[in-house]
């Protein structure tokens, strides 16, 4: 692994650990698919759940912060730091079946993901997620799009579907 990959997950998982502090444990999120170009990914991400009672019994907003890796067979790949607010919506309790869907940003290293060029390393990320609980933890599988949202031409944004399992500490 290079040595700046590695600074970049080390930076990430930082910059998600204070994001997502002060008092409870951060939970961790460990998700695997591939882009709309066929790249492997690879995200990890440190997130907490806020209940938002005050609005209504089964919405609650997520905070989220992490790393997103892409593999690639002609590049040495790219990676970004994430930061994914999200609103959950929960269907029968707690531990039901859940919907979410967010909008946040991404930081990627490189402006290109193998033959896409997304001119600044900027992103959005856009992100519709369904999930179950599992175990002590939940199951999800989430579809996101990166885009810079037309700052700069060409904008040619890409997309991932993860299947994510998340720990809950």
């Amino acid at each position: 692994m290079s040595r700046s990959r590695c600074r970049a997950i080390t930076l990430g998982l930082a910059l998600a650990a204070a994001f997502t502090a002060p008092s409870a444990a951060a939970d961790l999120t460990l998700a695997a698919g591939a882009t709309s170009e066929s790249t492997a990914a690879v995200q990890v991400t440190l997130d907490r759940r806020l209940p938002l009672e005050r609005w209504h019994e089964r919405l609650s907003l997520r905070l989220g912060g992490g790393l997103l890796l892409l593999s690639s067979e002609e590049t040495d790949g790219n990676a970004a730091l994430t930061l994914a607010p999200a609103l959950r919506w929960t269907f029968a309790g707690d531990r039901g079946l859940f919907l979410e869907g967010g909008v946040g940003a991404a930081l990627f290293l490189k402006t290109r993901v193998e033959a896409r060029h997304l001119s600044t390393a900027f992103q959005f990320e856009d992100r519709l997620a369904m999930g179950v609980p599992w175990a002590s933890g939940e199951l999800s599988l989430a579809l996101t799009h990166y885009s810079n949202a037309g700052i700069k031409r060409p904008n040619d944004g890409f997309e991932t579907l993860t299947l994510g399992y998340r720990f809950a500490f």
